[in-house]
Parts: structure tokens; sequence; C-alpha cells
């Protein structure tokens, strides 16, 4: 990584003497982040930048910095940041914060907030055939994962052979803390550093660890499937479960803990200051890929901005839409983040089967079983309610009406996992799982083989399962297609007034297999939401960069956001460009935006306009300009097609270029046709390439 490095100081150093900007807002102020109050952590950025050359022009910034402190009468900050961002957070009083809104050279003051991790971990028993690894790929490559820390114990980060050639450039520290020595760091984990002054040492549950170990689990599971190590033995209560690999298993893992778990778990989250301070020691450090599997701020913020001195570093930044549906919008909206959002329905599927040969599909990867079935309800262990038989509660259930039977339960009230745990306590041979309402299905690893139902399914077989009493049914896996693909309905859409479509792509975000801490009991376990679509997202990247060490940060993300492959039935506000491949990106074709352009855009208010993979455009536009780049090593002829728009014609000139390796050209986009108000049109631009290759540009018109 040392061409990637060199560049980085060279440019971003120059960045940060000459923007000397203040921190614009993109969207109106009634939207502004929330203003801070006396007495709690402020967050607050300097113009100007942050340096990302690092250390050589650190004391300048820090001597700003104080000129302000000093001016304002406050004690020293808790944190400063001196290479993604030029801003600090200390706690200031009524009279210095008002004082401080007169000072030269602040951009802008915001509170301190906690933002929540974007996925959920189910401490499963593992059975089944876990996915097959990729053996190769990422060598070199640093993935820096901002999260709730690692376990270095786990044997997908053991220092074993084969991880390649070690990445040149990165000057990560090992620090150490309770339960963690210089070292747990080895050439998988090459660094480590935690952050708690944000969220609060006295804040945190009693289990956790004051260093980077991991206690809650996400960070380890995401680490793992971004760059866990290759064919790693799966094994959970003595029994074998295949085996496991991540997305990019040569790349080195750079743990930022600034994720802590709190005495309640619904208070669990990373602080906004926690989460600066590790991007801004990220960056110094060298990281090449940096992960944000959590959520939280649908505005250009003060992180959103460290993000961006990030990105100028030329670090390709991999954000989580996050999992908040429809009651708020993406998170990481900047367009130098590619945000990604969570597909389902990729899982394995399960089947139920009737005599006669009546069946239903659902979530599941179950071996074959054929058992008499029964209505949990009706297996009431004595003492227990009907409710709580029928929700298969731990202990619920009568063992000598339950054995060797196939249980039917219901979801709710407590984890699916543990309904299948209390199946197997009380001999159940297998579970049929059947919502009550609508929602997901998935194919968690469960105690006992499982078939997960969609309500209506489940209310149709517990009908006839109630009408034929012991009746043999049969439990099985699905061979062939694994199941339809769709966007999650929790995964946030993007924001239609927005300047750029979010979120940028969408991946597997359900019952993803991952590693955990020995700590929580498990040491395999799944996860969903959009921050396991976030670690495969950030494994592809190292790909890309293990296989091009020369690319830059803005054509990586190209890559990524334009080979996605689109959903049926979802718009380019809930997908992107679509669900992301398994594979390293292999298109001809980017679209290039240079590392200066950002920041000069923020100033003019005219992030829209910049060469970015997609294009959402308001009612008012009818025309745009993007560049294409031939980034292979031959010359190749590209053609481009409109697809998928239903009321509007999009013309695209010209339809076919002819282009030498590092030759570009401009396309134009012309759009004709209705603006009725709070309509939404959407389509891809799609480019082949002759010597194959497909670019995907999503295109949302907001009328």
């Amino acid at each position: 990584m040392r061409t990637r490095r060199t560049r980085r100081l060279i440019g971003c150093g120059l960045l940060a003497l000459a923007l000397g900007l203040s921190v614009p807002a993109v969207a109106t102020a009634d939207d502004a982040p929330p203003p801070a109050t006396p007495g709690d952590l402020a967050l607050v950025t300097m113009n100007g930048g942050g340096t990302a050359a690092g250390r050589a022009e650190a004391p300048e910034l820090v001597a700003e910095q104080d000129a302000v402190l000093t001016a304002v009468g406050a004690s020293a900050p808790v944190y400063r940041w001196t290479t993604a961002l030029n801003g600090f957070a200390v706690r200031l009083t009524e009279a210095q914060l008002a004082a401080l809104a007169n000072q030269p050279g602040v951009a802008s003051v915001e509170a301190d907030s906690i933002r929540p991790m974007a996925g959920r971990t189910s401490f499963a028993a593992v059975r089944g055939a876990a996915a097959s690894p990729r053996l190769r790929g990422g060598a070199g490559v640093v993935i820096g994962v901002v999260d709730s820390g690692i376990a270095p114990e786990s044997p997908a980060f053991a220092e074993v052979p084969g991880l390649g050639a070690d990445p040149e450039g990165f000057a990560g520290a090992c620090a150490e803390g309770d339960g963690w020595g210089a070292d747990d760091c080895t050439r998988k984990i090459v660094g480590a550093r935690w952050y708690v002054d944000g969220f609060g040492a006295d804040r945190v549950r009693s289990s956790e660890s004051l260093s980077p170990r991991d206690a809650l689990g996400h960070g380890t599971q995401v680490s793992s499937v971004a760059a866990g190590n290759a064919g790693v033995s799966v094994r959970v209560d003595d029994r074998d479960a295949g085996f496991f690999g991540g997305v990019a298993p040569q790349a080195r893992v750079a743990a930022y803990k600034a994720c802590w778990g709190a005495p309640d778990p619904a208070d669990d989250g990373c602080s906004t200051a926690d989460v600066v301070s590790a991007v801004d020691a990220a960056v110094a450090d060298g990281v090449d890929v940096l992960s944000l599997a959590l959520a939280g701020g649908e505005l250009i913020d003060t992180l959103q901005v460290a993000l961006l001195g990030a990105a100028e570093a030329d670090v390709v930044v991999i954000g989580a839409s996050g999992n908040t549906g429809a009651s708020a919008y993406a998170a990481h909206p900047a367009p130098w983040v590619t945000t990604v959002g969570a597909a389902v329905g990729r899982m394995s599927r399960g089947r139920v089967v009737l005599p006669g040969g009546r069946s239903w599909d659902g979530g599941g990867r179950p071996a074959t079983v054929r058992g008499r079935a029964v209505l949990a309800q009706d297996a009431a262990a004595p003492g227990a309610s009907r409710r709580a038989a029928a929700q298969c509660r731990l202990g619920a259930l009568d063992s000598r009406l339950v054995a060797d039977r196939v249980v039917v339960c219901q979801r709710g009230t407590i984890g699916r996992i543990d309904k299948s745990e209390s199946v197997a306590q009380a001999g159940g041979r297998a579970m049929v799982l059947v919502n009550r309402r609508p929602g997901s299905v998935t194919a968690d690893l469960h105690s006992v083989p499982t078939v997960h139902l969609s309500a209506s399914a489940g209310r149709t077989f517990s009908r006839w399962v109630s009408r034929h009493p012991g009746t043999r049914v049969t439990v099985s896996r699905v061979a062939g297609d694994p199941g339809t693909r769709r966007t999650a309905r929790w995964s946030a859409a993007g924001d239609p007034r927005g300047t750029s479509v979010k979120p940028d792509a969408v991946a597997d975000g359900d019952a993803v297999l991952g590693a955990l801490p020995q700590s929580t009991g498990r040491t395999w376990g799944v996860f969903s939401g959009s921050s396991a679509a976030t670690a495969h997202a950030s494994g592809l990247a190292a790909l890309v960069l293990g296989e091009h060490p020369d690319r830059s940060a803005s054509v990586v993300r190209s890559l990524l956001a334009t080979s996605a492959r689109p959903i049926p039935g979802s718009s380019v506000l809930e997908q992107g460009a679509g669900a992301l491949p398994s594979r390293a990106p292999t298109a001809h074709l980017a679209l290039e935006v240079a590392p200066e352009q950002w920041r000069r855009a923020m100033r003019r208010h005219s992030l829209a306009t910049l060469n970015t993979t997609s294009l959402l455009m308001p009612a008012r536009q009818r025309r745009a300009v993007r560049t294409v780049t031939n980034i292979g090593t031959r010359p190749e002829y590209f053609s481009v097609t409109t697809r998928g728009f239903t009321s509007h014609r999009v013309r695209v000139q010209p339809l076919a270029v002819r282009l030498a390796p590092g030759e570009s050209a401009d396309f134009t986009i012309t759009v004709s046709g209705p603006t009725a108000p709070g309509r939404l049109d959407d389509g891809m631009l799609v480019w082949l390439g002759a010597r194959g290759g497909v670019t995907r540009v999503p295109v949302a018109l907001t009328r």
C-alpha cells in the first residue's frame, strides 16, 4: 500500500492548508444537528478541515484550538482532532458556549450524541454447514473497523500462514487496557485503540473491558465477515458445522473500539465524540478501508465532515444505512461515503411438506426430519399457560407431549433461537416457527432443524395441524435456488430531497454468520442488520485494493457502487444500484471524483453536480452530465442503455464511446416527462463493455 499512502499524505496535506472553509449545511436550518447545551460534551469543528497528512500540521492546529479555548475560558478538551478533522470535544458552561459563537475560526458546534450499532447479534447454537470460504484476497490491505472492539482469541483472527504481504505505510498502535496487552496485536490484528470518554467509563456495564477487547460481539462479527481467516472450522457444542471465511481473508484488521455496552442494553451505542476520535486516529494510522457499521445521523454533521477528511486522505469509507425502516432516512448521507443497506431473502430455505405433497417454504437450513406435528399451545407443561407454551418459552413445554415431535411455535416475546432451544430441551425433533403478523422470515442457526414461515403460510399450516393432530410432516432444506432476494423493509431508505441516491447499494443483512468473543458464551453466531451488509462491502473494497493497490478510493467506491445488480420491486432510494456481488468487481469503467472537489462543492452548495455514481434529479432539473473513465489496460468500446423508467423519457448522449486506457468521456442525461409533485420515477443507466463488465448508474427522478 506504499503508493496509495504516499499520494494520500501529499495530496491531503495541501488540501488542509488551502481550503480554509466553514462546514456548510446541506439540510435546512430546521434540520441542523442538535446544538450543544451547557455541561454536555460539545463537538467543535474549526475552519480549515483536517490535515489528513497527520503530524506535520498538528502543532499549528493545536495552537489554533488552544487560542479558541483560552478566549472562552474553557478547560482542557476531552479530545482533539488534527487529522481527519480540525476540532475538539469539550465541556462548556452556558457563558462559554455563548462566547464560542463569536470566535473566529469556529465552523460549527454540535452536541455529542449516542448512535446505535446497525445490527443485532443472536447468540445461536450453530447447526448446519457454514458458508464456503474464499481462500485468498485482500493481502496487504488494512480494514479499520470502528465498532465495539475485537476478540483476538477467535480463530478468525489467528496469525496463520498464507496471510500474504504485510501492509506498507500502516502506522497504527496497539493500545493496552483491561485484559489486553501489546501481544494481542499480531500480523492479522495489526492495530487496536479504544475511546470511551464520550460515552463515559462510568456508564459501561460491568462485563465491559476498558480496552480494545470486544464484550458485545458486534465488532467481532463485523470484522470476521469483512476479513476473517479462510477455512476456519466452525465447531459449537462439540459439533462440526462446516467452515468459515471472511470476504477478504488475507486482509488485516485494525480495531477502533468506540461502541460500548451499558447496564441496560437499550442504552448500548457509540458516542459521536468517540467515533470521530476513532476516525481521526484511523486516518492518521493509514488504514485503507474504514468500516462504520453504526447508524444515526441523516445530515452532514461532525462525523460526516470527519469522514470527508478520510475520503480526502484516499481512504475507502463504508457506512451502514441503519435499520430504521420508514421512520428515518438512511444514515451517512454524504456522497463520499459508500452507504450500504440490507437485503434479505438470500438465506437458506426450508420446506414443510404434508402427506400428499402440499408444502410451504420459509427461512431455514434444516436437515431432513419426519415426525408427528403438534401445536405448542397444545403441549403446555403443568403450570404453564397456553400462551407461554404457544411461544415456546423456556420451561413452558411438556416433554411428554413434545418428545420426537415437530413443534409449531409462534413468534414473539423471546428470541427465535431461544424457542428452538426450548423445543430441544423438551425433546422435540424439529420446529416450525410461524409469524403472527407480517414480517421477515430468517434462516437462523437453530438448536433443532427449523423452518420459519410467514404469517399467511403459518396460519394455514397451523390450521391444518389443528385439524389433523398427530399427522406426520416432513421438514427439509430446499435444494437449488436459495430464495428471492429483496430489500429489507427495516433497511433505511434515502432522502428524496438529498444530494445523491442513498443507500449506494445493499448486501446480505439477514442471519449472517460471524465469530463471537468467548465471553459471550458462544464462539459463533448469526447477526442481522445493515452492519452485516457493511462488513460485506468493506471486504469487497479490500479485495479490489488487494488486486490493484494503486487504485484510488474514488475508483474503488465507483467499482463497488456500480457493480451491484438491481433487485426487482425495490426503488433506487431503497437499494441504490442493487445487491452487491460476492466477488471483486471486474468492470473497466469508473466515475471518479478528485479529493479536492468534495470540499469545493460543499462551499458552493453543489454536491449534486459532482461526478458521483448516481443521479438524484428533482423536477426542476432536466439535464445532468457525468464522466466515465476507462480504468482497464486496453482500449475498449462501451455502450449505454436506459432501463426501468416508466413515466419519463431518459436519453443519454453519446450512446457509445471508445476509450483508451486512462481516457475519459462526458455523457449527458436528458429527462422529459411529467413533473407531478410527490412522484418518483427511477431506473438505471447501464454501461456495457466490449470486454465484459457491467456498470450501473442508478437514477431517481423525484417529482
